[in-house]
């Protein structure tokens, strides 16, 4: 299969260089580029993109909008987000992963991780930049715990309660960053059981991929971010 790459960025000049590094693989094409929020959306829709690269920072609709309405539209259900940003370190990036972004990336990253995210975030089997990821979500979300825990969403907190105790035990490894296999030789288990039981805890909480999922897991209280 070809992944269909929507590009959506306000500067012409980045656009175009992510072009010539996508159309240069041999399992991917560029369907379409966006200078803004708004008309990402609507290229989404008219072009079937797998895979969004979204900007945070554009004109008129940004991208934390656009991500958001990708997310809550049906027909898009399987449109996957990765946010670009200048600032990996940076606010709206947890909020885009909250909004539905499968992940993000910086863009001063290497193009082979670029496109390798590209490729994760299509198949939807790993975290995107799970070194930087796990470490970022956990800081933000640490500095918008309270001390008493008030910040926590209760209803993700009972939905947690559907998990068996090896997909607890599965979805804390998640959060960790950490990839199928690696949780497979933690548990002592095969690689295919820890999928499953991945694929299990998307359903029952209601995540598109694996980055909802450690929104999930921190949001709801089930792992505590540690300052480190």
């Amino acid at each position: 299969m070809t992944i269909r790459v929507l590009l959506a960025d306000d500067q012409a000049l980045l656009r175009s260089a992510f072009r010539v590094l996508v159309d240069s693989e041999p399992d991917m094409e560029v369907v379409g580029e966006a200078s803004d929020g708004a008309e990402a959306v609507r290229l989404a829709r008219e072009q079937r993109a797998d895979v969004v690269l979204m900007d945070i920072r554009m004109p008129g609709t940004d991208g934390l909008a656009a991500t958001r309405m990708i997310s809550a539209d049906p027909a898009l259900a399987a449109v996957r987000v990765v946010i670009l940003t200048t600032f990996e370190v940076d606010d709206y990036v947890v909020r885009s992963l909250r909004a539905g972004a499968s992940g993000f990336l910086g863009k001063g990253s290497e193009p082979d991780e670029l496109l390798n995210a590209i490729r994760i975030a299509a198949g939807g089997e790993a975290l995107l930049s799970p070194a930087a990821t796990k470490g970022l979500i956990a800081r933000f979300l640490a500095q918008e715990d309270t001390a008493d825990g008030a910040d926590r969403d209760p209803a993700r907190a009972e939905r947690l309660e559907s998990l068996t105790v090896r997909e607890r035990e599965v979805l804390v490894q998640v959060a960790g960053g950490h990839s199928n296999d690696e949780i497979a030789e933690r548990l002592e288990v095969s690689p295919l059981t820890v999928k499953t039981h991945v694929n299990r805890a998307m359903a029952k909480l209601g995540a598109r991929d694996r980055a909802q999922l450690v929104v999930t897991a921190y949001e709801s209280g089930l792992v505590r971010p540690r300052a480190d």
